[in-house]
């Protein structure tokens, strides 16, 4: 279960990226809560909005023009998104969060390049959210589109090359497998949550101390159902 898998790494002590697998988890939801201020809380706060999102019973919390207000003089948002544009996979939607919670960064296959980086750095050094989550989702079109191009050997129009540039060495080792989008999603989730690491140093240092962890999940289409997968 992902609560013994943040324990077993000393989340709450050291950050990290999270490991392990689970499907939504049976916590209670809450009408009314509290920012999270551990990333243990921050993954349950998402799961259980999860869990009321593909229950049909979404409470659509802090929406109120009170929150609207609220927020105006400054935002506080609890985790930084860095998602697929994808139409179907608006992380305040399908996490069931509010007007100031989450901080999305969305580009088509979830990449890390300079200018989203910039963005994801500015949230993780202005707010301090205890986590940063790398969502991928099934049948990414980005991944599905340079699987394609590798195998027919076929360039995409316009810029949208510079995706497939991008997602190219990361998905290359999945392009004759069967279930290689599958496969290349998954492994997009864990190139992107270690090169946040990599290139950032304003980001690894909160990692280091303990302040924000990575996690990485996959939404399923089919279910709306979120998962934690390996990073």
């Amino acid at each position: 279960m992902l609560e013994s898998s943040l324990r077993r790494r000393a989340l709450f002590a050291a950050g990290g990226a999270v490991a392990g697998s689970i499907a939504l988890s049976a916590t209670p939801a809450a009408a009314a809560e509290q920012r999270p201020e551990t990333p243990w809380a921050a993954v349950q706060a998402l799961l259980r909005g999860n869990r009321r999102f593909v229950a049909g019973h979404a409470h659509h919390p802090r929406q109120s023009p009170e929150r609207i207000r609220e927020v105006a003089a400054g935002q506080d948002p609890f985790a930084v998104i860095l998602g697929c544009a994808d139409s179907r996979v608006a992380p305040e939607l399908l996490f069931d969060q509010g007007i100031g919670d989450l901080f999305d960064n969305r580009v088509a296959g979830n990449l890390v390049d300079d200018i989203l980086l910039g963005s994801i750095e500015y949230a993780v050094e202005e707010f301090v959210p205890p986590l940063l989550v790398v969502l991928g989702h099934e049948r990414c079109g980005a991944v599905s589109a340079t699987l394609e191009a590798i195998r027919t050997g076929t360039t995409a129009p316009g810029h949208i090359q510079a995706i497939v540039d991008a997602l190219r060495p990361i998905v290359t080792p999945y392009v004759n497998a069967p279930d290689g989008v599958e496969l290349a999603v998954r492994a997009n989730i864990r190139a992107q949550a270690e090169a946040l690491i990599a290139q950032s140093e304003i980001i690894r240092e909160k990692v280091e101390h303990g302040e924000t962890a990575i996690v990485g999940a996959r939404y399923d289409l089919e279910t709306g159902v979120v998962t934690v997968i390996p990073t």
